[in-house]
C-alpha cells in the first residue's frame, strides 16, 4: 500500500454518473488509499486541472504532474504501487451473456419512461434517460468495433442520439446493434479472445477490454433502473443478483 506522503497527494479526477470513476473510488478507499477528489463535471478549477494534465479523460488518478487512466484497475495498482491482488475476470462467453443480458433489459426499460422523461437530465450529471439507454447499446458496439479492428476513442462515449429521438427509435437501433454484436461472437474465431487491441489508453488485452464493456454496459443499465424508479415506475425485470455475479461493478448505482 502507499505511504501516508504519498497518499496526501493523491487525486481522482471523476464525474458523476461515470461508472469507471465510482469504481476507481470505491477500490482505493476499499485499499485504504487517501485522496482529493476532483469533480470535473461541477467544478471548473478541477476542469482545468485536468487539462493541465494534457488529459481530457475521466477517471484520472495523479500524483503532481504524474497520472494514468483509471479504465483498469491494473493501471491503478501499477500506478500507486499497491500490495493487492485483484480478481481475474469471467470468461469470455459469460461476459457476452452480460451483455446480451443488459441489451434485452434495456430494451425493455426505454420503452417504459414516459416521452416527459425520456429527455429530461438526471441528477447532478444532466444526462438524460435517452442519452443512458442509447449509451449502453454504443459500450457494446464500441467493444465488438475494437475486436474488428477499430480504435477504441473515448470520443466515442460522449455521443447521444439527437432529442427528436422517440424511445422506439432508441430500442429499434439497439436492437440492431444487438443482432449485429450476437452475429460478431457467433462469427469470433477465437473464444478466448487471445489479442490485443487499440484504445485511447492503450494497446490492451482484449479479454481485459471484454470485461469493461460487459461491466460498464451493467452498471449503467442499473442506473437506467435508478433514473425509472425515480418516477416510481418498476423496471420490466429488473437486473438480479446473479446478472451482476463475477463481474467488477462499483457498490452504489450512481455516485
Amino acid at each position: 500500500m502507499t505511504d501516508i506522503a504519498t497518499s496526501a497527494r493523491i487525486k481522482v479526477f471523476w464525474q458523476p454518473g461515470c461508472s469507471s470513476c465510482l469504481r476507481t473510488k470505491e477500490f482505493l478507499t476499499q485499499q485504504g488509499v487517501e485522496f482529493e477528489s476532483r469533480d470535473v463535471h461541477n467544478d471548473p478549477q478541477a476542469q482545468a486541472e485536468l487539462f493541465a494534465l494534457g488529459v481530457r479523460s475521466v477517471p484520472v488518478v495523479s500524483i503532481g504532474a504524474r497520472y494514468t487512466f483509471a479504465q483498469s484497475l491494473k493501471d491503478v495498482v501499477k500506478f500507486l504501487d499497491l500490495r493487492t491482488t485483484l480478481a481475474e475476470p469471467l470468461p469470455p462467453r459469460m461476459l457476452v451473456q452480460r451483455l446480451d443480458t443488459v441489451m434485452s433489459a434495456v430494451s425493455r426499460y426505454v420503452v417504459q419512461f414516459a416521452p416527459e422523461h425520456l429527455h429530461e437530465p438526471f441528477r447532478d450529471r444532466r444526462r438524460t434517460p435517452a442519452q443512458l439507454c442509447y449509451h449502453v447499446y454504443r459500450i457494446a458496439e464500441m467493444g465488438m468495433e475494437a475486436s474488428q479492428g477499430m480504435l477504441l476513442r473515448f470520443e466515442s462515449f460522449d455521443e447521444v442520439p439527437p432529442e427528436t429521438c422517440t424511445a422506439d427509435d432508441i430500442r429499434r437501433w439497439g436492437d440492431d446493434v444487438h443482432r449485429r454484436f450476437d452475429a460478431w461472437w457467433a462469427a469470433e474465431t477465437d473464444p478466448e479472445v487471445n489479442y490485443t487491441v487499440q484504445t485511447y489508453y492503450g494497446t490492451r488485452p482484449f479479454h481485459e477490454v471484454l470485461e469493461r464493456t460487459a461491466w460498464h454496459a451493467t452498471q449503467h443499465t442499473r442506473q437506467i433502473m435508478l433514473m425509472l424508479e425515480s418516477h416510481g415506475v418498476t423496471p420490466d425485470g429488473p437486473l438480479t443478483k446473479a446478472d451482476l455475479e463475477g463481474l467488477p461493478v462499483p457498490d452504489e448505482v450512481w455516485g
